[in-house]
């Protein structure tokens, strides 16, 4: 299956023995050998490359789970037992690696100097479920998913809050209501979360009584507050993002009643050893500038709480 997946990420049995560092021949004889085993074509081969059967396009997901989960069991065990050269691999969305993790990842290094970090970083919730599904990383920090089955670990909540320029007349306020915005331009992220099936600004804007005018679309939050900085329209944002990660050359302001988000760590296997000690040091890190969780307040159904909608969720 190793060698499977490896021919169909380069397109090519060539370059798949060159990085698996094996012939030609073999690593044909092998992938006959697994056809022969499935009861059919997985590969079409081409003159120039290779093609994905439909067979191949049913076996693939599988296949790249199985061999990211062998990665991951290897990784495991040398990570819980702190031996030197063990990885944990954690997966996250953009404003999270930015915002939250950089300080985390400080004092693991400073307490777990064998087990190296890697992340892998996704612009919305969607596709970081999706690779940690596959078996992409050990564990994922970010928004509760709605519909997991492995362990999900409540870590605290962000506070989402509206960026707005030095000058604005709003600047000097702590908080405001969603209602005093209506008449503004809004900058938007490709990353705003849905929430039951419509863009989150959307629903609380619409439950403060009016439709948000968007004057730009952003692929990312940084940018995006950026943009509303430089006084182009008010923008949502984690407010950890502002304030430590990209710089105090905003206002920010706090909506009332707060949106909060939940956040969690969410894996297809048990956390133990390494993964298990990563989870704790999040929760437990004051300067990670999450919200100690409040009873009740993580449910996959509600991803925002307190926002003022109907019903009253934010996540």
């Amino acid at each position: 299956m190793e060698y499977f997946v490896a021919v169909v990420e380069e397109s090519s049995f060539t370059r798949a023995a060159e990085r698996l560092h094996v012939t030609q021949p073999a690593l044909s004889h092998q992938i006959k050998a697994l056809e022969r085993n499935v009861g059919g074509e997985l590969l079409e081969r081409l003159p120039r490359g290779v093609l994905l059967t439909p067979m191949g396009r049913a076996f693939l997901p599988h296949a790249e789970r199985s061999v990211r989960s062998a990665a991951q069991a290897r990784r495991a065990a040398r990570a819980a037992a702190g031996a030197e050269g063990g990885e944990l691999h954690i997966a996250t969305v953009h404003s999270v690696a930015v915002g939250i993790l950089p300080d985390v990842f400080a004092h693991w290094r400073r307490a777990h100097p064998g087990v190296g970090l890697v992340l892998h970083e996704y612009a919305s919730t969607d596709a970081l479920e999706d690779q940690v599904e596959r078996g992409i990383a050990d564990l994922a920090v970010g928004p509760l998913p709605a519909h997991w089955t492995g362990p999900v670990v409540p870590v605290g909540e962000e506070e989402i809050v509206l960026v707005v320029p030095f000058d604005d007349p709003l600047a000097g306020r702590s908080s405001v209501g969603l209602h005093e915005l209506a008449d503004r331009s809004w900058v938007r992220c490709g990353m705003e979360p849905v929430i039951e099936g419509r863009p989150f600004l959307e629903g609380v804007c619409a439950a403060a009584g009016f439709a948000p005018r968007t004057a730009v679309w952003t692929e990312h939050t940084s940018t995006a507050v950026r943009m509303a900085a430089a006084g182009v329209g008010v923008s949502t944002a984690p407010a950890h993002l502002v304030g430590g990660a990209i710089g105090e050359d905003c206002a920010v302001l706090g909506v009332d009643p707060p949106w909060l988000r939940p956040l969690g760590v969410f894996s297809r296997v048990a956390l133990t050893g390494a993964a298990a000690a990563f989870t704790e040091l999040l929760g437990a890190l004051p300067t990670a500038g999450l919200r100690p969780p409040r009873p009740g307040a993580f449910s996959p159904e509600r991803p925002y709480a307190d926002c003022g909608a109907s019903p009253p969720v934010v996540r």
